[in-house]
């Protein structure tokens, strides 16, 4: 694709990912507040933990190993709402696009530089969304 190191914008009108691979379930879930001292650091600032509910959420997505391993990523998305086939083996935490029943709303988009993914290396994405 033409955007493998120029990324093009994300449309503000978009409600899918262009070529989806799949999906992983959020590994760490916080409430955050600004904080240029913060734990938390993302292209849009630094954050700290809150413990009481808060408008900013920080979320982590960590891809296993062998999660779309070969694969080309370039673009990331938060989803809420995404219901998943419920014939699935419990604890399943990675799901290809077969494996939705309802795709869900498409929250946040990111398109990034392509990655690679390795069967290898341990992905991680990070987010925080202002509510």
């Amino acid at each position: 694709m033409a955007w493998d190191t120029t990324p093009v914008p994300e449309p503000t009108s978009a409600v899918a990912l262009v070529q989806e691979l799949g999906r992983r379930a959020v590994s760490v879930l916080k409430y955050c507040t600004p904080d240029p001292g913060g734990d938390i650091s993302v292209p849009t600032g630094r954050y700290a933990e809150s413990l009481a509910p808060t408008n900013h959420l920080y979320v982590r997505f960590n891809f296993d190993y062998a999660d779309a391993a070969a694969a080309h990523i370039r673009e990331v998305g938060v989803f809420i709402g995404t219901i998943v086939d419920s014939g699935l083996p419990p604890g399943q935490t990675y799901f290809e696009p077969a494996d939705l029943t309802s795709p869900g709303t498409l929250l946040a988009l990111q398109r990034i530089p392509k990655i690679v993914r390795s069967a290898a290396t341990r992905q991680s994405f990070e987010f925080v969304l202002t509510l």
